[in-house]
Order: structure tokens, then sequence, then C-alpha cells
């Protein structure tokens, strides 16, 4: 049995119907049946629900919550003995009282409370741990309303809130609205809605509400939060229309709402006919919510006749569509008689909405939260036994908490580690129509922080603004001064204040704070006095102060991407070195059997070049937005490749000096000479810098960060290098191989023959060293992309170095002067075959002299 606590849905004689607030009831139908119908899910298994009614009251609050823990027709506190209707969880909402007051009894008996509409503070920790909220982080709700005034420098504002007793709303003004200050948003005004109860005090509502209208139309705050619930629209409109009969129409103000996504349209009777205008151009946020299929066509079918278990039905439809029937029609009555064909669809949407709503998409994710927890139970206790299902409440919290799943729309359900919903809002603009109707169109979100921010989108390009809202009349140099953590003076020029001007540019005025006296000197601007002193605040983390340090600007997310021309001109290099090195592999595997290739084993030649292709593509890994795998791969890559490429020419390079050491008559250096020798030091220098890396993934890992201090304007996604020690050991150990590749190659560069390489091997090896030498400085006086960009370039400057001297000269006489390549002579068949090429015939392609030096065409 599943039990929803409901805002006004029942229908009393007493009690009027808000018919927005009857999607909630079809939606936990449509849930149910849905299941019901799924024989995959719960099999043998029927659910069935009870919904209470509240009356926006605490003491019916409490008695409903009682009742669902008593026998069934039997108000008992504390005594249920019939097994026909097992209490499984209550779905509880949309106003944060009732979820916190229903939390009082329930969690008592530890029954699971899933809540919607609202984001309540359990009065007591304990009861926190049987709460489940259907609805986001009221936190990240805070921060885009923040994120969405400072985007349109909206710093002068208006905040309309429930009354004070409501700790959902003190909560905000205590702790959120200290946090605007900060960030530069002043308020002009924070005015209290009456508290809205049986309708029988409407009347009582509209007395109160008319001062109310009254300072928030007068008031030169062209943007106005309403911080409220779903009851806050009925107070809204009432306050609304009170401002109307004094003169003071939202056709001429031409403000802005900004509506909370706790806040949903709904209406009384006798507001049908009252226009909505006001809410053309509003800002809303709302819960993430999809179109559910089959949703639609349910609404269509729904009529009072084949509904005969409904019992909201012939009361809703009597208020929607304004009529009566004739079992509830008194005798000589004229009003409008019901057929019970009408149509949901023919409603304007300030009667009832088609399309399902945030509140009604929470409902139904949190039947299926419950469903899927239930089957989870049964399945750890085997997979056909309902039994399972008969265990006390308190072990369902355990799968609750656990409990992920897509539901029929494709949307991830689960929550995290406070019971909260792992989702964000999504922000609406609301365009009204002649026809009382209206839509909401999504033109931005906000989501959980993400790798590139706090993840805060709009599109203000799609934005529909009232006709006759001035979006740049705001104050923009407006500054709130703090006195002290309390107190917060924001001063308006008024006619007392200029009386005591002493000229028409600049007032002195003096702020008594206790024992402390602030002298502070103001500016007039756009009607507004500017502090003209010292005293700062300091921007979030994430923001920046402008020129004129007045006003608090969003940082933008830089990293080196593709699209930029920096990062597309190092990827070009990239792929177009890759694609030259390629060319060369091939022409190498190609012509293997000649000379030059085979000199100084060419199996060393094809790993190099290998491993230079593979540097040149390791570049790519430093390009783009940096996340876990990119970070944990691009250096640990980087320094292995490069080290496998130095390890080969180092092998080379001894390979030229011991083939000359062994030519010498009985010298032992020949056992050495072979191709296992060159590969054990290719190994060895390798497993060095393997061991290193691998150290390095193990203790301290790479991974992605952000550094929101280092550019001014700029948050930096760039990857934490997890230790810098370690990050200059891998480029040491580079350089130290290096090095040794230099010296030794330098030793060797004057040795006669036409295929020695340690002359290509030395310049190679300079231009490296060079290279990376200056990578350090270089590296270190840089910040944010353009540091990357030094990386980048200096893997592919030095990878060119390495592949030009080294290859480029053999390709121009294997592809340009293919005689070098094969000049020979053979004394008869079957002797050892001699390459005659002097020292300089790389570099003149003219006569061949006689050979200076002779090397057997051995694969060392």
């Amino acid at each position: 049995m599943f039990a929803s606590e409901c805002s006004d849905t029942a229908c009393h004689s007493h009690c009027r119907v808000m018919t927005h607030i009857y999607q909630h009831i079809l939606a936990l139908v449509f849930a149910i049946r849905e299941i019901n119908e799924n024989l995959e899910i719960l099999p043998n298994v029927t659910l069935g629900f009870h919904i209470y009614n509240d009356y926006f009251t605490v003491s019916r609050t409490y008695q409903a919550s009682m009742d669902m823990v008593s026998t069934w027709g039997r108000f008992v506190p504390n005594y249920k003995c019939d097994t026909q209707n097992d209490l499984v969880a209550v779905i509880g909402g949309p106003q944060s009282e009732t979820c916190v007051h229903m939390a009082t009894i329930l969690s008592a008996y530890k029954v699971p409370q899933l809540t919607y509409g609202c984001a309540p503070m359990m009065v007591k920790r304990t009861q926190a741990g049987f709460s489940y909220q259907t609805f986001p982080n009221e936190a990240l709700q805070h921060v885009g309303i923040l994120q969405l005034l400072i985007y349109f420098r909206w710093t002068w504002i208006g905040v309309i809130s429930k009354p004070e007793m409501n700790e959902y709303t003190e909560r905000f003004i205590q702790n959120t609205l200290p946090m605007f200050a900060q960030s530069g948003i002043c308020i002009d005004f924070i005015e209290r809605t009456p508290t809205l109860s049986f309708s029988t005090q409407i009347p009582e509502t509209e007395n109160g509400v008319a001062k109310t209208g009254s300072t928030i139309m007068r008031s030169s705050a062209n943007v106005v939060l309403v911080y409220g619930e779903i009851d806050t629209m009925i107070v809204l409109r009432i306050l609304l229309d009170s401002s109307e009969f004094e003169g003071l129409s939202m056709k001429t103000k031409g403000k802005v709402w900004i509506l909370t996504a706790q806040m949903a349209f709904t209406s009384l009777p006798f507001q049908r006919s009252t226009d909505i205008h006001f809410l053309h151009g509003a800002l809303s946020f709302s819960s993430n919510s999809k179109e559910l299929f089959g949703f639609q066509k349910f609404l269509q079918i729904r009529n009072p006749t084949s509904e005969k278990e409904d019992g909201f039905i012939m009361d809703f439809w009597q208020q929607a569509f304004n009529c009566i029937f004739h079992k509830t029609m008194a005798d000589n009555t004229n009003e409008k008689i019901c057929t019970g064909e009408e149509k949901l669809e023919t409603l304007p949407g300030s009667v009832f909405e088609m399309s399902m709503t945030g509140h009604s998409y929470s409902i139904y994710n949190a039947v299926y939260a419950v469903v899927h927890a239930l089957e989870a139970m049964r399945l750890s206790h085997g997979k056909h036994e309902s039994r399972g299902l008969l265990n006390p409440l308190w072990q369902l919290h355990h799968f609750l908490r656990s409990i992920s799943f897509n539901n029929s729309a494709g949307e991830t359900i689960s929550f995290d580690q406070n019971g909260e919903l792992i989702s964000g809002y999504d922000i609406t603009n609301w365009v009204t129509f002649p026809n009382q109707s209206f839509l909401q169109v999504k033109v931005g979100n906000i989501i959980p922080k993400t790798p590139t921010g706090n993840g805060f989108t709009i599109h203000e390009e799609t934005i529909v603004w009232p006709q006759t809202f001035e979006q740049n009349t705001n104050p923009e140099y407006l500054v709130c001064f703090q006195t002290n953590v309390q107190a917060r003076t924001q001063i308006v020029i008024d006619q007392h204040v200029k009386e005591q001007a002493e000229n028409s540019n600049r007032w002195h005025l003096k702020l008594e704070n206790g024992a402390k006296t602030h002298e502070i000197y103001f500016k007039e601007c756009n009607n507004v006095l500017r502090i003209d002193t010292d005293d700062c605040f300091q921007c979030p983390e994430d923001y920046y102060p402008n020129q004129e340090q007045n006003l608090c600007l969003p940082k933008v997310i830089s990293f080196l991407s593709y699209e930029e021309l920096l990062g597309t001109s190092l990827s070009i290099f990239a792929l177009s070195f890759s694609f030259t090195t390629t060319l060369v592999l091939g022409i190498f595997i190609r012509n293997w059997d000649t000379p030059i290739v085979k000199a100084n084993n060419r199996n060393l030649t094809y790993t190099i070049l290998i491993s230079l292709l593979l540097s040149f593509l390791c570049s790519l890994l430093f390009i783009g937005q940096p996340h876990k795998v990119t970070c944990l791969l691009r250096q640990p890559a980087f320094g292995m490749i490069f080290s496998v490429a130095i390890s080969c020419v180092l092998a080379k390079t001894i390979t030229v000096i011991l083939a000359f050491k062994a030519t010498t008559p009985g010298s032992r250096i020949r056992k050495w000479m072979g191709g296992s020798f060159a590969s054990s030091i290719v190994i060895f220098c390798s497993i060095v810098q393997a061991i290193i890396c691998t150290v390095w993934l193990v203790t301290f890992p790479p991974f992605p960060d952000f550094d929101a201090y280092s550019v001014t304007g700029e948050i930096i996604v760039e990857c934490n290098e997890g230790s810098v020690t370690m990050f200059y050991c891998v480029l040491g150990y580079m350089g130290f191989l290096a090095i040794v590749s230099f010296t030794i190659a330098f030793l060797a560069r004057r040795l006669p023959d036409s295929f020695n390489e340690a002359k290509f091997i030395t310049f190679s090896m300079l231009i490296f060293c060079s290279v990376w030498l200056s990578f350090v400085p270089s590296y270190l006086s840089t910040k944010g992309k353009f540091m990357v960009a030094v990386e980048i370039f200096s893997i592919l400057a030095s990878s060119t170095g390495l592949l030009s001297c080294i290859f480029f000269p053999k390709c121009i006489i294997i592809v340009c002067c293919g005689c070098l390549n094969f000049k020979a002579g053979t004394d008869e068949p079957g002797s050892k075959r001699q390459i005659f090429l002097p020292d300089d015939a790389i570099h003149n392609f003219g006569h061949i002299p006689p050979a200076s030096g002779v090397l057997q065409d051995a694969h060392y």
C-alpha cells in the first residue's frame, strides 16, 4: 500500500478544488497501473494506495500520519492488527511543512518517506535517515538563481517569501541571501506573503496582501524573486490583483519574476477568469522532467463514466469544466450540465496542464523507486519468494539507498548518501496566451558540478521578455555595504538626502554601528548611491571583479581545445608529422633488404620510427578537455615512448662503436655483437623508465583539477600531475639517456664508414637536449592552456629533430639516389659482398672515389 499526502485534492462541501493538483493523483495512478500490468517486476504482487488530504494544516497532517500506522478504519494510535493493508512507504508533499510534520510520526515507525516538491530540513537528524527526496539538492537551486542574476547583471532585486514561521524560507533568507550580497546582489525589499489555509480565509488573505502588492509594484527593482511553494502562486495572483485596483498594472511596470522549483501554477475557482499575463516572460526553475510514454493518452481517455473507482474525478470534472452532474443538481438550477464526454485537452493550461509537471514526474519516480527497492529485497531472499516483502519496513531502507534504475523516459534515478535525488534543474521561460493557456519553454539548466565548471547553461536568445521590461535599467554600479556580519546597509537617494547634499555629485554620510562610526562617501549613479570607499567584498571562487571592481563576473572555463586556433594548429602538425613518419617507415619496409636499411640494425630503425609515430600521436592526448583517463595516460605514455626511442638511438650508437672495435684481429668484443645485445640495451633502459612511471601512478597519480587563481577571469581545467617530483624524474631520466647518447655519438662521429649514423645521431641529440632544456623555464613561466601548448611543442620539435636528422638523409638516398644504396662490387659468386661508400657520399652525389672504409653487410 502507498500513501500520499497531497494538498487540496479531496473535495468537501467547505473546500475548493485546486484542479492542477489532480495531475499528481493521476501520476500516482498511472505509475501503479503500469507496475501492476508489468509481469517482470513484483510478480504475484498487486500494489494499492490510499490518498490523504492535509488541507494545508498541521493537525490534518498529524492525523493522516497516525492513521497510516493504525488498523485500517480504526483510528487507534500504535495499534495495527490487520495484514491486508501493509504499509510499505509514504509519498508526501508538496509543501515542506507537510514533509516535516509527517516525519515526526512516521520516523518513529521507521517508515520510508519519499517527499516530492519540497526540500525540507528535518527537525532531528534521526528523522533524516528515513526520508528520501525525489527533488534535487536545494543548494544547487540557490547557486542557479545566483548565476542567473549575475549573468544578466540584475543587481537590484526584490524578494517575496513565505511567512517567517516557515523554516524552509527562513533558511533561504538567513543563509542564502547573504551569499547573494557577497556577489554584489542587493535586495530592495523582502516581503512576506500571508498564510493560506482554508478557502474561508481567502478574504483575509486579500486584505493582507494589499499593502504588500503596493510595495512590490512601486519598487524600482524590475526583477522579483519569488521563493515560495505550491500555494504561493495563488497568493501572488491575489497580490497582483490588488495592485490593479491601485492603478499599478503589471502591463505598465514590466517586471520579470523568477520562480523557484517548489512553486507550480495553481489557482482557486474565483481566480479562473483572472489574467495570467503577468507570467509572460517569467523565468522559473523546475526539477528535471521528461514526458512519459503513454501518459498523454492516459489523460485523454479519462472521463467520469469509465473511471468508477476514481473518487476525485466527479468533483474535479465539475470544477474544471464549470458544470454539474444531474445527481448533484438542485431544483430549478440554470447551471451547465456535465455530459462526462468533455475532453481534458480542451481545458486551458490555467485550469489543467496536459504535459507532465515536475511534481507529477517526481511522484512517478518515487513510486518506481519504492517498487525497485521492493524487487531488490525480494530477489535478495530468493527469486520466487514473495515472503521477502513481509520483512520489517526498516529493511527496505538499505535497498532504497542503493537503488539505481532507468525510468520509462530513459532517465537514471538514484539517491546520494543524503537521500537526495541525483539530478539538476531546468530553467524555463513562461509564454502566456490570451485564452489563459501558457507554455514553459526550456531555456537553460543547472546541473551538479562537472569537470567543466558548475554546470550552469542559459540560452538568452530564446528567452521571451515582458513587453515593457527594460533589461538594462538596473543600476550597474550598485554595491551592498556591510557594516558587520549581520547588518547590511543599502543606500538609495531620496529627497531627504538630496536636501542635505553639499553638491549635486557627492554626499557624505555617517553610519553609526554600536560604538563604531563609519564615514562613507557616495556618488550618484542611476538614482542609486555607489559606495566610494575602500571597503570591498570578495568575489566567489568562480567569479572575478570587473575593471571598475564593483561587479563580480563569472569566470570562463579554459583549456586547450581542438576548436581554437592554437589547438587546431598543433593537431594539424601532429597528424602531418605522424603521416610523414608513417611514409618514412613504409619506405624503409619496402627497401628492407638494401644496405642502408640493413646497416646498424634495421630492427632498431623500425622501433625508432614506430616510437616517433606514437610520440606524435601522443601529443593529441594533451589537447581537449582533461579527463581522468587522459590525465593518467598522457605523461607516462609520453615518457615511455620517448625513453624507448632514445634507448634505441643509444643502442644504435653503441653498436656502431662496437662494430669498429670488433674489426680488430683477436678482439673479444665480437662475442658481444648481435641483435640480442642491442635489444638488451633497449629493454633495460625502458624498464627503468617503466618503474618510475609505475611508482608515479601508484603513489601520486595525475588527476583532473581546476585552477581558479592563476589567470584572471578564467577557470583553468588542467591535469594535476599529482607529484611534480615524479614528473621531473621522468624528464630527468629521458635527459640522462639523451646526454649519454649525445656523448657517445659525438665521440663516434669521425669513425669511417658511409653508413655510420653517429654524425646524424649527434645532431639529433643536440636538438633533443636543446629543446627539453629550454622547455623547463618555458613550462614554469606559462600558465593555463599555454603551458600545455609548450609541452606539445617540445614533443613535436624533439620528435621532428630525431626524424629529420636520422632518417631524412637516408630517405634521400633511397628515393632520389638509389645508385648510392646499391653501388657494390663482388669478387665472385658466394663471396662476401662489400659496400664502398666514402664518408662524404651522402652529401656529394657525384663521382664515387675509392673507398675509405669497409663494412660487411652484417645485421647487428
